[in-house]
């Protein structure tokens, strides 16, 4: 009996233990709320990150044209999908949210078929506020041509700091 309860503590231990690392708090300025259908939580019922969390997450790179620079950028980033992964998000759309209260609706779908990023940096500089920063969704449009439309273009949300899984 002594040997079956240490072994039940030891589980418990180990359960407790992997959950309370699967979201750490952010230990500094959140810039990113998730919330909604998310089963990792670090803020209440919200997922919070700051800038060194997402830093952590794997980075990815593009090189893209967008209709809001004359010259080709460089966007880098986590995935969007890593991201949402990490908040353990279940849902079928996303409502992103700016600083200035824009708002677009994202399929999750689109994460799934295309490597769409959170870029935090542009040509190798934090994107700040007025530089389109803290975060700006971009679609891999050098890679996908038919993306460039009206409506994908207008889920490349800036100045991102609030995401919604519905």
């Amino acid at each position: 009996m002594l040997k079956f309860a240490r072994t039940l503590l030891a589980a418990a231990l180990v359960v407790s233990s992997v959950s309370a690392l699967a979201l750490d708090k952010p230990a500094g300025r959140a810039i990113l709320t998730v919330s909604g259908l998310i089963t990792e939580k670090n803020a209440g019922n919200d997922a919070q990150f700051d800038a060194t969390m997402l830093d952590k997450l794997p980075q990815q790179k593009m090189t893209v044209e967008t209709p809001w620079y004359k010259t080709a950028q460089t966007f880098e980033g986590p995935l969007f999908r890593d991201v949402l992964k990490a908040t353990g998000a279940k849902g079928k759309k996303l409502y992103v949210v700016a600083l200035n209260d824009y708002a677009a609706e994202i399929p999750l779908a689109d994460l799934e078929k295309h490597d769409v990023i959170l870029a935090r940096k542009i040509d190798g500089k934090v994107l700040n506020i007025r530089d389109k920063g803290p975060l700006f969704i971009m679609y891999p449009f050098h890679k996908k041509p038919e993306l460039r439309t009206k409506d994908i273009y207008s889920r490349c949300v800036w100045q991102v700091n609030r995401i919604r899984v519905e």
